[in-house]
């Protein structure tokens, strides 16, 4: 579906940033950036949404200016949200759950992580978001090379769904939802709070189209829900530089 070229206003492409934009956990090159800005933002508004905190988006995003640049900015799924460089929503995963549950949960993951052997494990292994857990069986601190050898290890001992199945029969009726991103870890978010949260944000903007751009759109992945959701038109991609090949198609650059 092409783009409706004489209302660019109503058009969001709306962008998924590790795997899609970036490279995984890289920062984002400076011909994309420049692609984004120069070459697509004149021709529609664009935003971005992801899991990460926004000290990690803005990190691969070149800086904090990241909500300057681009229209909406929406870290942790849209719990955190800005438009046009303001903040307009925060939101907690500790007030939804509360401290009592959510301590059992982590205790019960900290735990679990103490009964498997990896090839090797580094440190961070709960990292706690506004909006959700980030779990990493490796630990968030490995290195870049440690990240590939893991998420290789897990496409073979599924080490992470072992440990979501895990959790799921530890915590059947506490309303939360698990999805696997990224090489090392998988979040956890109360059922509703994945990507399709920020859309909520969007609801009165205006918008007759909103493209979702993401690489992580099979069903478990965390692009799922907002790549297949009635209200976003989905595009699939396996890396920036198909993200680039999309959009130069879809604008017809």
């Amino acid at each position: 579906m092409e783009p409706n070229s004489k209302d660019n206003a109503s058009i969001l492409c709306l962008f998924d940033v590790d795997g899609t934009l970036t490279k995984p956990r890289n920062v984002i090159s400076e011909d994309m950036e420049y692609f984004l800005l120069n070459k697509i933002r004149p021709l529609c508004k664009i935003g971005l949404v992801g899991g990460s905190d926004f000290k990690k988006i803005s990190e691969q995003m070149n800086g904090d200016d990241v909500i300057h640049k681009y229209d909406y900015v929406f870290p942790e799924n849209g719990l955190v949200s800005y438009k046009n460089g303001q903040e307009i929503c925060r939101q907690s995963i500790q007030k939804f759950m509360g401290e009592e549950i959510l301590q059992k949960f982590i205790n019960f993951a900290l735990k679990y992580l103490s009964t498997i052997t990896l090839p090797v494990k580094r440190g961070t292994f709960v990292e706690f978001r506004n909006g959700m857990l980030n779990i990493s069986p490796i630990g968030r601190s490995c290195s870049q090379s440690e990240r590939d050898d893991f998420e290789q290890y897990d496409k073979v001992h599924d080490i992470r769904m072992n440990m979501i199945e895990a959790l799921k029969l530890e915590f059947p009726d506490i309303g939360l939802k698990y999805s696997i991103g990224g090489q090392i870890s998988f979040d956890v978010f109360p059922i509703g709070w994945d990507k399709t949260y920020c859309l909520k944000h969007l609801e009165n903007e205006g918008f007759g189209e909103i493209h979702f751009f993401g690489d992580k759109t099979h069903p478990g992945g965390n692009d799922f829900e907002i790549f297949s959701d009635s209200r976003t038109i989905g595009h699939r991609v396996s890396n920036p530089e198909n993200t680039k090949e999309i959009l130069i198609k879809l604008f017809n650059l």
